[in-house]
């Protein structure tokens, strides 16, 4: 084992509005079945990290539930294993985590008790794919002090919310600018670093003394004239689901079967924890077309281009399009629903009409299937 593995799953996020009221970002279902942590921990099993740590704070309950059980990601083992630390009260420290510097320097034993020479940081909030191994031999072969997962983006794109990038011929970074009003490059950075272990322990033990607590602004974008910092160049999908615009975005391209390929066809395997759920039942009356259906959901309606998580009911006579149904929900007969996301485990009463013009509202139905 060359690399140990820490995935940031603690931030909070505003912009998702109700949807991270009542879990964190990372926790968030994707595709149907899947939340978006998974990508991460199947990324690093798949490229044999047995030793990873999720660092968890907001609204961590839904996060570590699912994290319960680390088989279904492979790591249950007697070497390595999945670790999930969130904050905790000390003699020395009553802190929460005040950032994502901050996060690992409180776990900072924690890293110096492993014995792998190369860390492997990643986001707990981004869809993707990538050989963790692939990247680390990149990364020696640069004789780089940290190596950035970077993306080249569509020059349309809204870069507002990504850290920018600017890389010489020899792909050392000359330039990074986190959430640049005005962007100067669109290559962007994708939340996933390499650095030596010993390293990271040095640079995070300084932060703490100068009270740095960041690890982009505090590390990356400090030091990027001081240390060799270099961007390898990520292939493939990429998502970061930090709005509520990005989130639908992400979700309805697996609604597209090249999408659908890469992540559930191609190798590796995209791993999730599984609930013991009857497959979906389509009554009498239901229509679905071009949609994902979870285990456990029941049709008893029209579906188009949408995506129902797990144990959705629609009632008679209901028409779903180009809408995500999250976990649980209820949806009354003859309810209407377009361009919207339903929140989990809500209650949409009969004869209702919701509708996304412009913008993609978050529907929070009523917690109570007996006053319908």
């Amino acid at each position: 084992m060359k690399a140990l593995g820490i995935i940031l799953a603690g931030g909070n996020n505003q912009r998702m509005d109700e949807l991270s009221r009542k879990r964190a970002i990372a926790a968030m279902p994707v595709a149907g079945s899947f939340r978006c942590i998974d990508f991460a921990l199947s990324n690093m099993t798949n490229s044999h990290i047995q030793r990873v740590a999720v660092l968890s704070q907001y609204n961590a309950r839904s996060l570590n539930e699912h994290l319960s059980s680390s088989k279904w990601w492979d790591f249950g083992r007697k070497q390595g294993g999945l670790f999930v630390f969130t904050p905790t009260v000390t003699a020395d420290n009553s802190w929460w985590y005040r950032g994502t510097a901050d996060a690992m320097y409180q776990n900072i034993e924690w890293l110096k008790r492993c014995h792998e020479p190369y860390v492997i940081i990643s986001s707990g909030d981004c869809v993707y794919k990538i050989d963790y191994n692939e990247m680390i031999d990149y990364h020696i072969a640069k004789k780089a002090d940290i190596t950035i997962a970077v993306k080249d983006m569509p020059e349309n794109m809204d870069l507002t919310r990504f850290g920018v990038v600017r890389m010489n011929e020899d792909s050392r970074i000359t330039d990074f600018v986190e959430k640049p009003m005005v962007a100067q490059s669109n290559t962007i950075s994708t939340g996933v670093y390499v650095i030596r272990r010993r390293l990271l322990i040095e640079l995070l033990e300084q932060c703490a003394s100068e009270d740095r607590w960041n690890f982009v602004t505090d590390i990356l974008i400090r030091y990027k004239d001081l240390k060799r910092i270099y961007g390898y160049k990520m292939q493939g999908y990429w998502s970061n689901i930090s709005t509520v615009d990005s989130y639908y975005q992400t979700n309805m391209d697996f609604l597209k079967p090249d999408v659908r390929r890469y992540f559930f066809k191609e190798t590796p395997t995209i791993y999730s924890k599984v609930d013991d759920l009857p497959p979906a039942k389509y009554n009498e009356g239901s229509d679905v077309r071009n949609s994902l259906v979870a285990s456990g959901c029941i049709i008893n309606g029209k579906v188009e281009n949408s995506i129902l998580f797990k144990e959705a009911f629609v009632g008679k006579n209901c028409v779903i399009k180009n809408s995500i149904i999250l976990n649980e929900v209820y949806i009354g007969d003859n309810t209407h629903i377009e361009n919207c996301i339903v929140e989990s485990r809500g209650t949409l009463k009969p004869n209702m009409y919701y509708f996304g013009d412009g913008g993609i509202p978050v529907i929070v139905g009523e917690n109570n299937r007996y006053g319908i």
